[in-house]
């Protein structure tokens, strides 16, 4: 894979993990506050009315968002270094060149 594909890809990966914690992550953050202020942990729902919970199973699922979130950032910022670190495209050998500036082509007809 090509140096400039794994830039794309990690820009992509990092960008879809800030994503995902911006549009799901309120409902786990809200888990953490219910657990420290009260002593039972209630799940909302929009048509039934709310259920109690244990809170240890809500800050566990809080703690396995958290992690698939980082693993995506993590993932990206890897696939960036990798991107940045390698021999990038434009670093090609003279005799692997193929188009009108390689001496070799001409040749061949």
């Amino acid at each position: 894979m090509s140096d400039t594909r794994f830039t794309m890809l990690g820009i992509g990966l990092v960008f879809a993990g800030f994503i995902i914690l911006g549009i799901f992550g309120t409902a786990y953050f809200d888990a953490t506050v219910e657990a420290q202020e009260f002593e039972n942990c209630f799940e909302y729902f929009d048509d039934s009315p709310p259920v109690e919970v244990s809170c240890d199973v809500k800050l566990q699922n809080k703690v396995m968002f958290l992690g698939l979130v980082m693993a995506l950032v993590g993932t990206g910022i890897v696939a960036l270094v990798k991107g940045a670190k390698g021999k990038w495209d434009q670093d090609v050998k003279p005799e692997d060149m193929v188009g009108p500036s390689n001496p070799s082509s001409s040749d061949a007809d």
